[in-house]
């Protein structure tokens, strides 16, 4: 605890602050209630002396990055599928900061397959009350827990061999998104393995607790505003008009006919195999996308294209949809609010390939033409001067339609809900619908060790890194990054929710492609 009783004895308990989710918070809260769909987590493998993995230091690194990042330590209030509210009632000491992060804390002699597991398919972790959560595991021993004493402390840290560890944070989706989840591991690890003692830590955490949560005459406590709020508003009605004019014809381009064969009336299982590639391996790769002109990213979306045509399982005349998530950040106002970056900034896009291999091109030539293609429509999205727009009415949708079917599922589970009368038969004949299914989604997060600075925490090696979120039945979400080093690609999904066959055939051809073309 912090060594100075008089700066660590309670002050009057704060007011809370609460402010209300906005749509694209929504659109991620109101699935999640029930089992947690979309909870993200982000596990990270690490090698350590063991005294910077005890107890004591962790939940004291862990409460002061929550007073810092305040979302992590709301509840949520729901008055009306309108009206959903994050509540943040400041820790009304040190103490009581520690013992928050403590509750959020937990230690399990698992295996790093074992702790994603239970994650992804055993009850929920999260809940209105616990939005954030963190697990420290070590599949060989039980970590100790009693805090060392500094004499201690100073014979173990040169004695103290390494070994691993499994880091596991989990965040609920509407808290932020994944780069929210690596700017906070490397500040995290950063903290951890830093020079400070605990003595150094605790005075670390008063400090925060005076600045950030400590109740005096004029302070506002603040929370980190909703994606929408963040946008540039429209500045007229009529820019309003065209912007809805541009979101609707937009949509109408997002053609797509193909998608896995589904299997239902089993229970949702995800599993997510992962592929690593050594350093040289990966410099390889990089080097031959950055000769043929595109980023790994878009080089992914052609992996993905042509591993589908060679399944072989869709019709070859209509095209291959995926869908992946922007980074909304760069178009954001100057000042926010509040300083966190925990807050959601993803936008969505989609990327059209054609679902067929022409016999009479080289297969290398039609996959980096394809890769092109998708750095094209790429950049097309971020620099159209509608973007924004487009983002906010997206969000909206999202908004209305996560309202619609969270009201449809709480009156099925009553028992009142009563389905909608069909639509009245058009008097003259309309133009089918195009079909707008997506394949998949990606998640390319790019080069993730520009995020963390491995140099500033030399005492712990960062090794492993798997990220994703519970899913829905039928879900599924390819990853493709990089990380120490090595290029990692990995695919998770709902192993019951899918015909096995075909998505085992897929992901071969698309570890099988990889190998091919890059």
């Amino acid at each position: 605890m912090p060594s100075d009783p008089e700066v660590a004895a309670h002050e009057p308990a704060p007011c809370s602050v609460d402010r209300r989710m906005g749509d694209t918070e929504l659109s991620y809260y109101l699935p999640a209630r029930s089992s947690g769909v979309n909870d993200m987590y982000l596990h990270i493998g690490f090698d350590a002396p063991g005294h910077l993995v005890q107890r004591p230091r962790v939940r004291l690194v862990w409460a002061i990055l929550r007073m810092q990042h305040p979302l992590l330590s709301c509840s949520v209030a729901m008055r009306s599928y309108e009206d959903v509210r994050f509540v943040y009632t400041p820790p009304s000491s040190p103490q009581d900061a520690l013992d928050d992060a403590d509750n959020n804390l937990e230690y399990r002699p698992v295996t790093k397959d074992e702790l994603i597991g239970d994650y992804l398919n055993g009850e929920r972790t999260l809940s209105n009350q616990c939005l954030s959560y963190l697990i420290i595991a070590d599949g060989t021993a039980l970590l100790p827990t009693p805090p060392l004493t500094p004499r201690e402390l100073n014979d173990v840290r040169d004695t103290d061999p390494s070994r691993n560890y499994d880091l596991l944070i989990c965040a609920a989706h509407f808290l932020g998104d994944g780069m929210a989840l690596h700017q906070f591991a490397n500040e995290f690890f950063g903290l951890l393995a830093s020079d400070k003692s605990l003595q150094e830590l605790e005075i670390l955490l008063t400090e925060e607790w005076n600045r950030s949560c400590r109740l005096s005459p004029g302070k506002v406590f603040t929370l980190p505003s909703c994606l929408e709020d963040n946008l540039v508003p429209e500045p007229s009605n009529l820019r309003r008009a065209i912007g809805r004019v541009d979101y609707q014809l937009s949509q109408r381009k997002h053609i797509g006919g193909q998608a896995f064969p589904r299997k239902s009336q089993q229970p949702r299982r995800t599993i997510v195999p992962t592929v690593s590639y050594d350093a040289n391996r990966t410099k390889s790769v990089l080097k031959r996308c950055k000769e043929k002109g595109v980023s790994i990213s878009a080089a992914l979306f052609a992996i993905c294209n042509i591993a589908w045509a060679r399944v072989g399982n869709g019709p070859p005349d209509l095209p291959t949809m995926m869908y992946s998530a922007l980074n909304l950040r760069p178009y954001f106002k100057i000042s926010p609010p509040h300083n966190s970056y925990w807050f959601l900034a993803v936008g969505y896009f989609n990327v059209v390939l054609p679902n067929f291999i022409p016999r009479s091109i080289e297969p290398s030539s039609t996959f980096w033409h394809r890769a092109r293609s998708a750095k094209a429509q790429s950049a097309q999205v971020a620099k159209n001067p509608m973007f924004v727009s487009r983002c906010r009415l997206m969000a909206e949708e999202r908004g209305r339609r996560a309202r619609k079917w969270a009201k449809e599922d709480d009156e099925k589970e009553c028992g009142t809900y009563t389905p909608p009368a069909p639509a009245p038969t058009p008097a003259q004949p309309t133009k089918p619908p195009v079909p707008s299914s997506a394949l998949l989604g990606l998640s390319l997060l790019g080069n993730l060790d520009g995020i963390y600075k491995h140099a500033t925490f030399p005492a712990v090696k960062l090794h492993t890194l798997t990220t994703g979120s519970r899913q829905r039945s039928g879900g599924m979400l390819l990853f493709g990054y990089t990380f120490a080093g090595k290029l990692w690609v990995s695919l998770g999904y709902d192993e019951n929710g899918f015909d096995k066959e075909v998505v085992e055939t897929y992901w071969q051809n698309v570890l099988g492609a990889i190998d091919e073309f890059l």
